[in-house]
């Protein structure tokens, strides 16, 4: 695969890097073999560019636990893997007959996570993650859910002492970077503007946009936020492109499932299906023209997919090296399923 730089971090990225939510069991449960084998076929197609993205919250640390114990055992070269580990939440007892982090969304876990977003929770998290990963430590990290930790304040003054926490955190990091153990600090975060907030008041390496830039929802404010970032020349990945598998043909959207008589599911569902109908038309399979829209955006350097099926790997990578045609997205801005998009 081809690879280019990595905003300021000194790293190269290809097109696709590996999203790690299915090696946590994201819906389901996959056995030690399933998720073995989709490690090993993304190390065979991608070595020695291979780049996996994960977090403490995947699972409650299951996904770092199953990558480390991969990379352990087939003697992985460090030169040879690079880590982005979202750091802000970490793995403790499970005391109930449930985890209680998010419910219903992780399947056959046997630890609870909770956020842990401070000076002093950062550092846990990192040392925690390590270990759990068999001291491969990630070349970069970042600042896993700040939205959600800010979304718990119930007056402006809660909020202000959250965004005391949230900067100690990013201290933390910035003082990792700083020691030498990682090479970029960067945000993750699903809403966007929170992303914005962030680096209105800290310079940040490189962020991560999760469920906010797909086929179905790509708002001109988030199109202006990437633009500056470009031009400060900050490390762009894209993520959850297919919003919870929805614009394939899955029942979720963000990780809720879908109510048929809900008015806006509706809307979603009305949208897919005359997405499909052009798909179909066009002979293009959806996944490869949601990873297509995605790298069309100037600035972004890589899309981040969790495959769990280790034929999933080889149509990722050859769907981000193949264009598709010029009349299908014109069909699609037509029909106004496409709308508000610079770039085509």
């Amino acid at each position: 695969m081809n690879t280019k730089p990595f905003g300021k971090t000194g790293l190269y990225f290809p097109s696709i890097i590996f999203g790690s939510s299915a090696l946590g069991n994201l819906f389901q449960a996959y056995s030690k073999a399933d998720k073995k084998a989709i490690l090993k076929e993304a190390f065979n197609r991608t070595s020695p560019n291979t780049v996996f993205d994960t977090a403490g919250k995947y699972g409650a640390g299951l996904a770092l636990e199953v990558l480390g114990e991969f990379l352990a055992e087939e003697r992985i070269p460090r030169s040879n893997v690079i880590i982005t580990n979202k750091l802000g939440w970490t793995r403790v007892p499970l005391t109930t007959p449930e985890p209680q982090f998010e419910p219903n969304i992780w399947k056959g876990i046997h630890h609870d996570a909770v956020q842990k977003i401070s000076y002093e929770g950062i550092l846990e998290c990192f040392e925690k993650d390590n270990a759990l990963l068999q001291g491969y430590v990630p070349q970069l990290i970042s600042l896993h859910d700040p939205d959600e930790f800010l979304a718990k304040a119930k007056t402006k003054e809660e909020r202000a002492l959250l965004w005391e926490e949230l900067i100690g955190a990013i201290t933390a990091m910035k003082e990792l970077k700083e020691a030498g153990k990682v090479n970029g600090v960067g945000v993750g975060a699903k809403d966007w503007k929170t992303i914005r907030e962030i680096y209105s008041r800290v310079p940040l390496d490189y962020v991560m946009v999760a469920n906010s830039l797909s086929l179905i929802h790509h708002p001109p404010e988030l199109m202006d936020f990437l633009e500056l970032l470009r031009k400060d020349n900050v490390g762009i990945i894209i993520a959850a492109i297919f919003q919870s598998g929805f614009l394939t043909g899955e029942d979720y959207f963000d990780y809720k499932k879908l109510n048929s008589s809900d008015p806006e599911d509706q809307m979603k569902i009305q949208w897919r299906t005359a997405f499909f109908e052009v798909c179909q038309k066009y002979d293009v399979a959806p996944f490869h023209a949601c990873i297509q829209f995605s790298l069309m955006v100037p600035g972004v350097s890589s899309v981040a997919l969790s495959v769990n099926k280790p034929e999933l790997v080889e149509k990722n990578i050859l769907a981000s090296e193949t264009s598709l045609p010029k009349e299908f997205w014109k069909e699609l801005k037509d029909k106004s399923l496409i709308s508000d998009f610079p770039y085509l």
